[in-house]
């Protein structure tokens, strides 16, 4: 298969996916979350979860599950009630961040096994409900994605924005996690954190209401 013809498609998919995922939203928030308050491992792990759910849209796409969620406006309604009350309720644990939770004792306990895969999780289940991240790649594999385009060519779309993801957010990750914000961080990771956490739950609110 000659994949340069496919080269001009390839570009007009990167270039749409590279400023919806540098642009604010619950994934963006999230991850300086847990950058901020957990640490560069739960960050990356985090990233790493919100890369693989991207797999999960580009599913759905394919298959036909997205047209589905769009047609349907009551299950619509259902799924972006769960996703808002998801990325409610982690604002307010976050709102309810206390003085000496970032200290360097708790970030070792944070640093365990079953917190990376709880990190994991939490950033595949953001990017995971988000339905209009469902809508956004229904929207990039029905319009800009020829039909003629083979399902294997469309995969490694899928595969590349998936692993662009992961880059972006590991990136920004390590770049939080810089030595030299780490004791400024000790002192006034709850702030951080209550910050976050409000803006978690605008955005939550903004899903329900738009």
């Amino acid at each position: 298969m000659d994949f340069s013809a496919y080269y001009s498609e390839f570009l007009t998919i990167a270039l749409a996916h590279l400023l919806a995922v540098a642009s604010p939203g619950p994934d963006f928030a999230i991850v300086v979350k847990q950058s901020l308050t957990r640490g560069r491992q739960a960050a990356l792990f985090t990233s790493a979860g919100i890369g693989t759910a991207i797999l999960l849209h580009v599913f759905y796409s394919l298959v036909g599950i997205a047209i589905i969620i769009k047609s349907n406006p009551q299950l619509f309604t259902y799924l972006t009630y769960i996703a808002a009350a998801y990325l409610a309720y982690i604002g307010v644990m976050g709102l309810r961040a206390k003085p000496g939770q970032s200290d360097d004792a708790n970030k070792a306990i944070q640093a365990s096994s079953q917190t990376r895969w709880k990190s994991y999780a939490t950033g595949f289940l953001v990017n995971g409900l988000n339905v209009k991240a469902t809508l956004f790649f229904l929207s990039l594999f029905s319009v800009v994605i020829s039909t003629q385009t083979p399902t294997l060519v469309k995969s490694a779309y899928g595969f590349y924005m998936a692993m662009a993801t992961f880059a972006w957010f590991s990136f920004l990750s390590c770049m939080l996690t810089l030595d030299k914000f780490r004791h400024k961080l000790q002192q006034n990771g709850y702030w951080i954190e209550r910050i976050m956490g409000a803006l978690l739950i605008i955005l939550a609110i903004n899903i329900v209401v738009m």
